[in-house]
């Protein structure tokens, strides 16, 4: 079950290869999680030392939050996956010139996911290519829905 998209994603990049990672998360960023305080929009994915992670999705603290606990709403999250996975994307990254943007947050099996992908940057006559594709398929469906009734 999806709880946000980023759909800037797919404006701004070719999204080519897709990754589930786990997050790590506190419990107040859970319970806002649950409640749909989340934006991907500005969020990014970076390699530090072998390691993944995710800057600027924020996530809005609830105003029940406890009272002992100062939330930050943009710190960053350590993405967790297997370790051959990790190593395809440092190499992607590195040698490829991939850039790894954050898809979406969804639930599996309790736990809230962040799908990862591995995306080349679009220029801007791909960005209106794309638009205008998607221009004509709202027309033709428009045209479609018309000519049944």
């Amino acid at each position: 079950m999806t709880i946000v998209d980023n759909k800037k994603a797919f404006h701004d990049y070719f999204v080519e290869d897709r990754f589930e990672a786990g997050i790590v998360l506190e419990g107040w960023e859970v319970k806002a999680i649950r409640d749909s305080r989340v934006q991907l929009k500005e969020a990014y994915v970076v390699i530090r030392n072998g390691e993944i992670f995710l800057f600027g999705a924020h996530i809005s603290p609830l105003g029940s939050a406890s009272t002992h606990i100062h939330p930050d709403a943009v710190r960053t999250r350590k993405l967790l996956l297997n370790a051959a996975e990790i190593s395809k994307l440092i190499g992607k990254v590195e040698r490829s010139g991939y850039t790894m943007v954050p898809i979406n947050l969804h639930f599996r099996g309790g736990r809230i996911k962040c799908e990862i992908g591995l995306a080349k940057g679009k220029k801007q006559h791909d960005k209106r290519d794309t638009e205008k594709v998607r221009d004509s398929q709202r027309e033709i469906a428009q045209a479609m829905k018309t000519h049944r009734r």
